[in-house]
């Protein structure tokens, strides 16, 4: 039975600090970090729920939230109050305390008062800093067959991977059993695989078992986390919780962009000939705030001869950009960047508003918007150079931040 949208509020936590993100998060939320070119990693999400008929969208920001505010207002103004329906960001509210969010169930607790003004039958929990496509109405007509008092979207990934989420053990009848978060050791889902079943960070709550859950958490010395402490202590209690297995409805891709590594591997992700879905889908855009920028200009040089010619391979180029007889090979190219002759750009991701010199040479490099990288600088080249000016993570990638000065050796 489909569950009218007027009976769902959406949550979105969007409040995250990223430390695991630095440098990309030194001066903006997670939510807010620039994806494939034109968009935004909370764009996913919203995406999703205007495809999915959610009219009633509450973005709980904290950290850094400036740019996320921005983002929201410009690029997702769209609903009309007239109808009750909304997309707005909320930060502390400190209603009931005097302190910011202490975690993700503590920004629930503290906008008890939203949830008992609109009085909904559910609450959809969501992540800004996931990259996927679903339809979240049929997981709310699942939830509501079941009569759950919560439901968590599970899918299968490698116990490798599992080490870093939250990993569930179902039952029968979909039931969940148990529920470890960051496991060393995750639980497999299947005796002869070595996969374990994982939280997607997507949760339904019947409002009346939140509610109380996330009162009940509030009087605790808890690090009050839904995956850490309201889902373990809600089974504890007896409580109908159960498991939505699924491949995300359009398919199985999806990503928590939780680290540097996650990032530019899901960037990597959306290069032609492995686009795990289509940006573009006229039934399902992923759509983000579209600014007045030129189109891209591949062809022109500025070098003495004018003979300069751009080579490129696998690349995602964005409008505004301007190629000066450049080689691009497997990178993600943001709006209004400027790369000169002689420049080859190489399994990298630069944002928008960056200026690349004369003869540089970047590989596996993320470079954050508005730089401008001198004649002949080489990233990704010499990690025991680049360690001394840049943020390098454990698989090798360099991370530039945002508007860093040019310097000099």
């Amino acid at each position: 039975m489909a569950v009218p949208a007027s009976a769902v509020t959406t949550m979105i936590m969007a409040g995250g600090e990223g430390e695991r993100l630095y440098p990309l998060t030194q001066h903006r939320t997670k939510a807010a970090v620039p994806f494939a070119g034109n968009y935004r990693l909370i764009d996913f999400t919203l995406s999703n729920c205007l495809h999915s008929g959610l009219r009633r969208i509450q973005v709980l920001t904290q950290y850094k939230s400036d740019s996320l505010n921005t983002h929201i207002r410009w690029g997702w103004n769209l609903f009309s109050p007239e109808f009750g329906h909304y997309i707005k960001t909320v930060p502390p509210q400190q209603r009931l305390s005097s302190h910011w969010y202490l975690g993700t169930a503590d920004a629930v607790f503290q906008n008890i008062h939203s949830l008992d003004e609109e009085r909904p039958e559910h609450v959809l929990l969501l992540s800004g800093d996931h990259v996927y496509r679903m339809d979240y109405r049929r997981l709310l007509e699942y939830h509501s067959e079941k009569g759950a008092d919560a439901t968590v979207c599970c899918k299968e990934v490698s116990r490798k991977e599992a080490t870093r989420l939250g990993v569930v053990e179902m039952g029968a009848d979909e039931s969940i059993v148990d529920f470890e978060e960051k496991p060393e050791d995750p639980t497999p889902a299947r005796p002869e695989g070595d996969f374990a079943l994982c939280s997607m960070g997507v949760y339904v709550f019947k409002t009346t078992s939140l509610v109380r859950a996330v009162i009940r958490d509030a009087r605790t010395e808890s690090e009050h986390d839904f995956a850490r402490n309201i889902l373990p202590a809600m089974l504890n209690a007896g409580k109908n919780v159960i498991a939505y297995p699924c491949g995300n409805d359009h398919n199985d891709y999806w990503r928590d962009i939780g680290t540097l590594d996650a990032y530019w591997q899901a960037n990597m992700d959306f290069l032609p000939g492995r686009v795990p879905f289509n940006l573009n889908d006229p039934d399902w855009r992923i759509r983000s705030y579209p600014r007045s920028r030129p189109a891209a200009s591949i062809g022109g040089s500025d070098s003495a001869s004018g003979q300069a010619e751009n080579c490129l391979s696998r690349c995602l180029i964005s409008d505004g950009v301007r190629l000066d007889g450049a080689t691009v090979i497997n990178s993600v190219i943001g709006p209004n960047v400027r790369v000169k002759s002689g420049s080859v750009i190489e399994d990298s991701v630069l944002m928008r508003d960056i200026v690349v010199g004369r003869n540089c040479r970047l590989q596996k490099v993320i470079v954050d918007r508005q730089n401008r990288l001198p004649d002949g600088e080489q990233i990704g080249l010499d990690e025991e150079r680049d360690a001394r000016h840049f943020t390098i993570s454990e698989g090798g990638v360099v991370a530039v931040p945002l508007a860093m000065p040019l310097y000099r050796e």
